[in-house]
């Protein structure tokens, strides 16, 4: 206890080690609150939405006489909320579509239109406390213990204080665990903050806590490696900071490019583009070539599928959904794709301390792209139920009723 309050104190006098603490505590302070305000702008996006989309609904159900015409005018809010700990990790949030507005025309088109991801955005990350923690806190490590020995022995006073102490390690052990200890909390106390603010469960801050120290003992033990030997205290920090490069920058940017080369994901557009052609192609086929799949789909409505008029409300909301039908593979190839390229990425991640972390963090916080994915498949189930609810007004039409919209289904968010 006696060796760590004299290195405290040593600590304390050293400028350039203050300056490495504060300016991770600092950093820490502004990943935290960054984040925290986003989460709270999303979250206050969906409150203001959610009132606007029960009026919008409203006013248009009001003005219609017909079940196709309600069916066609109501849009339905979804999306997903961040959870309490997305401040610390926005992942997929800050790339991938966290909100749709859907209505029971074709769905296909509606969840990819606003597919706004970027493949070369997030080769590294972006400034979120996970990144922060993952990636800048490893190379102000480096900066504050790369010389600990190397200074000494520079200065001549190396073998004299390992003399003096008996062993080497009662030198160097002390002396490092302040500074890694500084270090850590000027990282860690401003998450713990955030996450108090954010009403965190506890077991997700114990986690992610976990995961920020083990990563960075790694690298402790990475640079206590390199400083075993004999190079000078620049030729010592010039191949920390190389490595640094690799295992923190270079390796996750590397993997993530071969895993897209490697596992080819269709991309939004064509999914749109296929349902769209889909969709206005089936205005000059017979009715029947849209009706025949449906109701292969749908024999429940095989004694309501005749279409005798020129326009028919079920004829359009059947075409709307073969179209939907006819994207279908390559939608579930984007579903499959992206979730083959995520497992990947979590072998891969094993490679580069940086990248486990980022990836636990967007697990425990609900950002990472099983969570998009799984998102995705909320809309569909909502949308499966709305068409529950509307195809047997518009197949059977009993007698044009307002108040049965008050049954409209409800999207839920996951929990």
């Amino acid at each position: 206890m006696s060796a760590l309050l004299r290195e405290t104190r040593f600590l304390l006098r050293d400028r350039g080690a203050v300056l490495w603490i504060a300016l991770a505590l600092l950093l820490s302070a502004a990943a935290t609150g960054f984040g925290i305000v986003e989460v709270r702008d999303q979250r206050a996006t969906i409150a203001m939405l959610l009132e606007e989309d029960a009026r919008e609904r409203k006013s248009a159900l009001a003005g219609q006489e017909d079940w196709g015409g309600a069916a066609y005018a109501a849009f339905h809010l979804t999306y997903a909320p961040p959870s309490d700990l997305a401040f610390a990790a926005l992942g997929q949030r800050d790339t991938a579509p966290w909100l749709h507005r859907v209505r029971i025309l074709a769905l296909e088109g509606q969840i990819h239109e606003a597919d706004t991801r970027n493949a070369d955005f997030g080769l590294i990350g972006r400034f979120d406390f996970a990144f922060m923690a993952a990636t800048l806190a490893p190379l102000l490590l480096i900066l504050l213990l790369h010389d600990l020995r190397s200074a000494e022995r520079v200065a001549g006073r190396h073998d004299l204080l390992v003399a003096t102490a008996g062993a080497a390690r009662q030198v160097w052990l002390p002396r490092a665990l302040v500074r890694f200890i500084g270090l850590s909390l000027g990282v860690m106390v401003p998450f713990w903050i955030g996450a108090g603010f954010e009403g965190t469960a506890p077991g997700k801050v114990v986690t992610g806590s976990a995961l920020v120290i083990g990563a960075l003992l790694i690298w402790w033990l990475l640079v206590e490696l390199v400083a075993r030997g004999k190079a000078s205290p620049p030729v010592q920090l010039t191949g920390l900071v190389g490595l640094w490069i690799a295992l923190a920058l270079l390796v996750p940017a590397t993997a993530r490019a071969l895993i897209e080369a490697h596992t080819p994901v269709p991309d939004g557009a064509e999914i749109l583009m296929l349902q769209r052609e889909a969709v206005n192609d089936a205005w000059d086929k017979p009715k029947a070539a849209t009706m025949q799949p449906f109701l292969a789909r749908y024999p429940e409505w095989q004694a309501w599928g005749a279409v005798d008029k020129p326009f028919a409300w079920k004829w359009y909301f059947a075409f709307q959904e073969v179209g939907d039908m006819q994207a279908e593979p390559l939608a579930k190839s984007w579903r499959e794709g992206g979730l083959a390229r995520d497992k990947a990425a979590g072998i891969a991640a094993f490679l580069s301390p940086a990248s486990l972390v980022e990836r636990g963090f967007e697990r425990l916080a609900g950002t990472d792209s099983r969570a998009t994915i799984a998102y995705e498949d909320r809309v569909r189930l909502f949308h499966a139920k709305l068409r529950a609810f509307h195809y047997p007004l518009l197949f059977r039409e009993p007698p044009y009723d307002p108040l049965a919209f008050a049954k409209l289904p409800r999207y839920r968010p996951e929990p």
